[in-house]
């Protein structure tokens, strides 16, 4: 971390402003209008489709990094008061170096002054997470028509995990919602990011009654927020605010048990363990440590994950191949290369030499097929899935497989058009029902 030397500014106030940064990112944020509030600063319209609701006023900017055009870097801009926007920078930075899925947090912007010498608020400044939606965008129905039940258990199930992740660290959020989370397309789900931590904090290890506590703001929370969309025709009819987000605690709680609790199987019963280890890595969880028991007359066995690491599939996926993939997106992928690569006759190469050959002339070729016009509007990883859900159901109407060149042709001319996940698309036009 790096602090910036006092930025010059037309008025003799200026040498108030102090901008507490990442060192790169001084240059793109100095030139930023720090001398006005937030609401007065313009926000590309495409950009405030993006922004969720906060109680806080917040921007997104572009900030142009080489001063001639270029398109910099996107910032999410909070203001909020000295002690709170420093706190959670802090807190953003130790989420960043345990690895929970958050925005990076880039910069605390204090002593804040208008032309007229009045006090600003300061202001928290984050990396803006590309192609993550909130949630308000998800269920507006733009994205793809109207929002059905399968769509908001994939979010609650997101939500789920995530919460899951901070508390394995030992963070208690204490505001947990649907509105504090961005939400990224990952395969058929979703991966769900903090995006607020004003309320959190540390602790060596959470108590059974501090995860309690967080999983009844999030019911609450959830609840609410989903109430307050129902009166949207988006929504799918019957839909019940309380139980979706009921849904969300019973997803925690299978996940928690599946993480922390000891099962027991017949000692005899040879692949008992690894088929535990292999239940955890479905859940995309690396099982680090694991303890195993057995009772008095060696008849049962417990089996108990200590040490849990996240992201199973999408570690495996960077090590194989260097793709950077959501962990249902990487789970995909290597079933994808796993069939591939079983097709080769033995004796086969090694899994590292395939791979290279499988992502050029399978993934790559996929992806390169996406006109210019069309790039940057999903993620390759995300593409390269929906390219594979299409194909299956272009065979399922055509009687038999039509191959994944065929699929990736019709996908590009009949579905990517009326996809955008970064960014706003066109909701007058009805996206077809393969993607529904």
């Amino acid at each position: 971390m790096s602090r910036s030397p006092q930025l010059p500014s037309r008025d003799s106030h200026s040498e108030a402003l102090r901008i507490t940064a990442l060192g790169d990112e001084i240059s793109s944020l100095s030139h930023l209008p720090w001398g006005k509030s937030l609401e007065e600063w313009p926000e590309d319209p495409t950009l405030a489709r993006q922004r969720g609701i906060s109680r806080h006023v917040v921007r997104l900017v572009r900030a142009q990094t080489h001063g001639n055009g270029d398109e910099g870097e996107i910032y999410a801009i909070k203001e909020t008061n000295d002690e709170f926007a420093n706190r959670e920078y802090q807190i953003l930075r130790e989420l960043n170096q345990r690895g929970a899925p958050s925005v990076d947090p880039i910069a605390v912007v204090t002593g804040r002054r208008d032309s007229n010498g009045g006090e600003l608020a300061s202001a928290l400044v984050t990396r803006f997470l590309p192609f993550s939606l909130p949630y308000r965008v998800v269920l507006s129905g733009v994205l793809g028509g109207k929002v059905t039940g399968s769509e908001i258990e994939s979010m609650a199930n997101a939500l789920a995990l995530l919460l899951v992740r901070l508390h394995l660290l030992g963070f208690w959020w204490g505001d947990c919602s649907l509105s504090n989370t961005l939400f990224r397309r990952d395969a058929d789900g979703y991966a769900a990011y903090l995006v607020d931590a004003e309320t959190g904090e540390f602790q060596k290890r959470l108590s059974n009654g501090q995860r309690e506590h967080d999983l009844q703001i999030a019911h609450f929370n959830v609840a609410a927020e989903l109430e307050d969309i129902t009166l949207s025709e988006t929504i799918f009819p019957g839909l019940n605010p309380v139980r979706a987000s009921d849904g969300l605690l019973r997803r925690y709680r299978r996940l928690w048990s599946a993480l922390t609790e000891p099962q027991s199987f017949d000692a005899s019963d040879r692949h008992a363990v690894e088929r535990a280890m292999r239940s955890v890595q479905d859940l995309g969880f690396a099982v680090e440590e694991v303890e195993v028991t057995f009772d008095g007359e060696g008849h049962r066995l417990n089996f108990r994950p200590k040490v849990v690491a996240p992201d199973y599939h999408k570690v495996r996926l960077e090590e194989l191949m260097g793709l950077t993939a959501e962990e249902l997106q990487a789970k995909r992928i290597l079933a994808s290369f796993d069939r591939y690569y079983q097709r080769i006759n033995e004796p086969r190469p090694p899994r590292s030499e395939v791979a290279l050959v499988w992502l050029n002339e399978v993934f790559n070729r996929v992806i390169n097929q996406v006109p210019t016009s069309l790039r940057g509007r999903v993620e390759d990883a995300q593409i390269f899935h929906e390219v594979l859900e299409h194909r299956w159901y272009l065979g399922e109407k055509a009687g038999g497989d039509v191959g994944l060149e065929v699929a990736t042709s019709d996908y590009i001319e009949s579905i990517l058009p009326y996809r955008m996940d970064a960014g706003s698309t066109n909701s007058t036009s009805t996206p077809p029902q393969s993607l529904g």
